[in-house]
């Protein structure tokens, strides 16, 4: 947190200048009160005039002054969270796939969006609040003490008692906050749920079932934040018992000074200072507690986490110049064993079917070899270098994915294909046209800049996965996996896009379920899965031994 608030340190004693600013205006209204006061008391009315004329001279710069100071501390504000969106987010992006995949996606988004609205909306006030009552606490006290040493030291020992109380209090605060946070996530990960299976949900006639769970989610929320708020307030309400209790004290202290002569002003502005730091310490401690918990939730949603995993968090770059070399290869999900023993070599610029019945581990062999998952037995080396030793960045600049599902972003057709990075235009119109997307452009009238909708659903199924080829083909790397590339595609189609993954220069693991005539025996290799067990075979005699049985 020091770190984040002291990034920009010059915006930040901006900050604390627009702070003092604030203080600053409040000792001058109690200097007015107490010069009126006294002006009244002396009953001199030229003293009287030039006091109002003060007071009107400082009622035009109160506005300017809050003016000046709001936009001191906006700026520092905005930049601050913008910092710690970017935080949050960095820290997702980055995290290894296979942690990242440990959650639901949405709730990142809550952390990214409910928290961090919380953050700003509450982290900033409290520190804002706290910093101005704290200042003012500390004049106040420097001042009463010039005024009243007494009478000083008495409220110093009030405010060591509630700082103890305020303690007491901080723990449970912290625990509220965390509590709303998870709240948070768990309604917007049933949210997204709900919405994705509207349709399953009204086919069935069971909305008003996920009606009601709604509900109860959305109440569980809100009591969350009902109790956080009921406690800040409880801790306000039993400092401002104590800090009445003090004014009465104050005030029959002050009883018998004014009897001895001690003017009306100076007993009001000593009373009106003593009174002050009772409130200033109603309104410090509670939003110190509350940026304490604030802190926490930023912690949460912006700290680098320890990562769990271990493949892909080495420093070594992926060179794939010769093989890829699988030894002894196993891998289980729980109790249940997907893969046993495998040991085979991918040949950089061949290509590799993998093959086996539904279920046998086909996308688990080639997540391994994608570097998804790292609780595996055995080695998998690239040119000598172990999977475990190089940087999961290296390897994805080197790498590119087809898979099943497609994901579209709601932009433009080129930046779907180019994922926004600067690709010549000759390899864009060479992806769009071995992928089959000249006629989908053709008729859109913006052609490649034509925007899509959420996800590509102005868009066909098998349009979409042809943006997906594209997408793989426009980043020319060295090794393509594809999971299922043409399962939504026709047969003419599916065939003509095999052709194309079995003609392009890269390093080509397939998986898939058809078996196009003519194309399909073309491979160099097919990797079966079978009980577990994995061999490798030249496709041609295993698509003629398939074929003759």
């Amino acid at each position: 947190m020091r770190e984040l608030l002291l990034k920009r340190k010059s915006k930040f004693v901006l900050y604390l200048i627009a702070t003092f600013m604030f203080i600053i205006e409040h000792f001058g209204q109690m200097v007015m009160a107490a010069l009126i006061l006294g002006a009244i008391q002396k009953a001199d009315i030229n003293y009287y005039k030039n006091i109002v004329i003060v007071t009107i001279i400082f009622i035009i710069y109160s506005p300017l002054n809050f003016l000046i100071s709001r936009l001191l501390r906006i700026r520092y504000m905005r930049d601050t969270i913008l910092d710690v969106r970017k935080q949050a987010f960095d820290k997702i992006i980055n995290m290894p796939f296979k942690q990242f995949s440990q959650k639901s996606k949405e709730i990142y988004i809550s952390n990214l969006i409910n928290d961090i609205n919380t953050f700003e909306s509450k982290f900033f006030i409290s520190l804002l609040n706290f910093l101005i009552n704290i200042g003012m606490f500390i004049f106040s006290l420097l001042i009463l003490a010039v005024l009243d040493y007494k009478l000083a030291a008495g409220m110093l020992v009030f405010s060591v008692l509630l700082y103890i109380l305020a303690s007491f209090f901080s723990k449970k605060s912290v625990s509220l906050e965390q509590e709303i946070s998870s709240a948070n996530e768990t309604f917007t990960t049933d949210m997204a749920n709900t919405f994705a299976g509207l349709e399953i949900l009204k086919l069935n006639n069971i909305e008003d079932k996920f009606l009601l769970k709604s509900i109860g989610t959305i109440s569980r929320v809100e009591k969350r934040k009902f109790a956080a708020n009921v406690f800040t307030d409880m801790q306000r309400d039993v400092i401002r018992i104590l800090a009445f209790v003090v004014s009465v004290i104050v005030l029959i202290y002050l009883g018998p000074k004014l009897q001895q002569g001690l003017n009306l002003g100076m007993a009001g502005f000593i009373f009106s200072l003593c009174s002050s730091i009772s409130n200033y310490l109603i309104s410090a401690f509670p939003m110190w507690n509350q940026m304490k918990a604030s802190i926490s939730i930023y912690e949460k949603i912006a700290k680098p986490e320890e990562y769990r995993v271990n493949i892909g968090r080495g420093s070594k770059p992926f060179v794939f110049n010769e093989k890829i070399e699988v030894s002894n290869l196993s891998f289980a999900f729980g109790s249940k064993q997907i893969i046993k023993n495998a040991s085979f070599v991918i040949e950089k610029g061949k290509k590799y079917l993998i093959k086996g019945v539904s279920g046998a581990g086909k996308t688990t062999l080639l997540n391994l070899l994608a570097m998804v998952y790292d609780d595996f037995e055995g080695t998998i080396k690239v040119d000598g270098t172990d999977y475990r030793d190089i940087e999961e960045k290296s390897f994805h600049d080197k790498v590119a994915f087809i898979y099943q599902d497609v994901f579209l972003f709601e932009d433009t057709i080129r930046n779907n294909i180019t994922l926004y990075r600067d690709i010549p235009m000759e390899q864009i119109d060479y992806a769009v046209k071995v992928s089959g997307l000249e006629s989908l452009l053709e008729e859109k009238k913006e052609g490649l800049n034509e925007r899509l909708t959420e996800n590509g659903k102005n868009l066909s199924g098998g349009q979409r996965q042809r943006i997906s080829i594209a997408r793989a083909i426009a980043k020319n790397t060295e090794l393509l996996f594809v999971d299922e590339g043409t399962s939504s595609l026709n047969e003419e189609l599916g065939k003509e896009i095999e052709r194309v993954f079995l003609e392009l220069d890269n390093t080509v693991i397939a998986i898939s379920h058809r078996y196009y005539e003519g194309v399909t025996e073309n491979y160099d290799y097919v990797i079966e899965i079978k009980n577990g067990e994995v061999n490798c075979f030249p496709a041609r005699d295993y698509f003629d031994e398939v074929i003759t049985c």
